[in-house]
């Protein structure tokens, strides 16, 4: 074990590139400081670009279909619309720090997405934002948990309700993650002494899905000069802060990956896909409600039904097909003729202007080496993720600028960000072209002399 840790990974959920790289750069000195002594660039994400799966598909070097986790949510069997949140138990395949942990590295994971329930490393671990609460098990060992009670009051797991018109409380909130997040690493690595340690600081997210309006002109809810229109920015700067007293910690000999899962960019709107299923004769209910709700199973006419969809930052089609789910009505001769019509049909979709939305669709099938689980039979990204899947019934409308889960400003991007930093093998502001989040891994491995698990998925980055 070295005496300051060989490797620090800092995930920024969600950061956008073109603020860290362009608009930004001159007011966080901390990250400007590691691109111009490293190598950084765009990460180009998984397919779909969302937290769940993408951390354990960068950590892993596997895609979402050899994974079987497809979003937060997942079908569990062929029956309707039973979902179950993808946890630490959907993870079958070993990531970093079960890795590293394995050669004798003392590891340190604080707040990594696909965590919980916590799994023994060598060293410490703190779970993810979907620990239900600290009165659970939520950390490794155990006996960690009383130790960040003393080391910050009421440790949150994440911004509670963080889509919520009271703006100025989930700043403060996230803010307060922030601080907690960066505390908790700075005491790991002084109790644990980790050869590695990796965190996600989740603010960034929260505050893009939160206060993204208030800031960019592109927003179609854009209002100049909003009373919280630097909030964005300021936070930013904070981090970089953190960042920098984090690093005072570390020796000169430490290498730094800053990354983020996916980038940001402002949400147009959504596609009430379930409206449009309907419009297209693809789903049939049995009663139309009088409101806006939740699609349930029991509205659904099951043996006029060919298609439904579920709701989220992407699209999710699933598909009735005979001999698989329990009242397909699709003939499974039918079932890849049917498919691609529907996929065409989505591409062809207009929004509001009549125009075409440009939406993309894929089958698991274009994406994966593998289909494990049930995955939906066709991924949709709506305007390429200008828009997002909003699942309910009812709203007697195709277009929606209101999200059904609460007030959301922002959409995720398809490339997120990278910078390294290796003190060892100093970059000098190299830009790095064509980087994947199936490439974290293998190039971690290979630049410690570590074998990677066969099987794994990209290739060894020249940073």
């Amino acid at each position: 074990m070295s005496v300051s840790p060989r490797l620090v990974i800092i995930g920024l959920d969600c950061a956008e590139p073109s603020l860290v790289f362009e608009q930004w750069r001159a007011d966080l000195p901390n990250l400007a400081r590691l691109m111009q002594q490293g190598t950084y660039g765009l990460l180009e994400s998984c397919i779909p670009a969302i937290t769940v799966p993408a951390w354990s598909c960068m950590m892993s070097g596997r895609d979402p279909g050899e994974l079987g986790i497809y979003g937060f949510r997942n079908r569990t069997d062929r029956g309707y619309q039973r979902l179950s949140i993808a946890d630490s138990r959907s993870v079958r395949v070993p990531r970093l720090w079960d890795i590293l942990s394995a050669t004798d590295w003392r590891v340190a994971v604080l707040s990594v997405p696909g965590t919980f329930p916590p799994r023994p490393v060598n060293g410490a671990l703190v779970s993810c934002f979907l620990t239900p609460s600290t009165q659970v098990e939520y950390t490794y060992p155990p006996a960690l948990a009383q130790q960040i009670a003393s080391w910050v009051s009421d440790y949150l797991l994440d911004v509670p309700h963080f889509r919520s018109e009271d703006k100025e409380r989930v700043l403060h909130d996230i803010y307060i993650l922030c601080d907690q997040r960066f505390t908790v690493a700075e005491h790991l690595l002084t109790h644990y002494e980790p050869d590695m340690l990796m965190l996600v600081e989740m603010g960034v997210d929260r505050i893009h899905h939160a206060l993204w309006k208030q800031m960019d002109p592109r927003h179609p809810k854009y209002v100049p000069n909003a009373p919280l229109h630097e909030a964005i920015h300021d936070y930013y700067c904070h981090v970089d802060k953190r960042i920098g007293e984090l690093l005072q910690h570390c020796g000169t000999e430490t290498t730094v990956l800053v990354v983020s899962d996916h980038g940001a960019r402002p949400l147009m709107g959504g596609v009430c896909i379930n409206e449009w299923l309907q419009a297209e004769g693809y789903l049939t209910l049995r009663q139309q409600p009088c409101t806006a709700s939740r699609l349930e199973s029991d509205f659904i006419d099951w043996a006029h039904t060919k298609a439904w969809g579920e709701g989220g930052y992407y699209g999710r089609i699933f598909m009735n097909v005979g001999g698989r789910e329990p009242e397909g009505c699709i003939p499974l001769g039918d079932y890849q003729r049917e498919r691609n019509t529907l996929a065409e049909r989505l591409r062809a979709m207009p929004g509001p202007d009549g125009q075409a939305l440009g939406n993309r669709v894929f089958t698991p099938q274009q994406l994966y080496r593998s289909v494990r689980g049930i995955p939906p039979d066709l991924i949709v990204y709506f305007g390429d993720l200008a828009w997002r899947s909003v699942g309910t019934v009812g709203g007697n409308e195709l277009y929606t600028a209101e999200n059904d889960t609460g007030p959301d400003d922002a959409n995720h991007a398809q490339y997120g960000m990278f910078i390294f930093h290796d003190p060892h093998h100093p970059g000098n502001g190299k830009w790095l072209e064509g980087a994947q989040i199936y490439d974290v891994l293998p190039t971690l491995l290979q630049r410690y002399g570590i074998e990677a698990p066969k099987g794994v998925r990209g290739k060894v980055l020249a940073m």
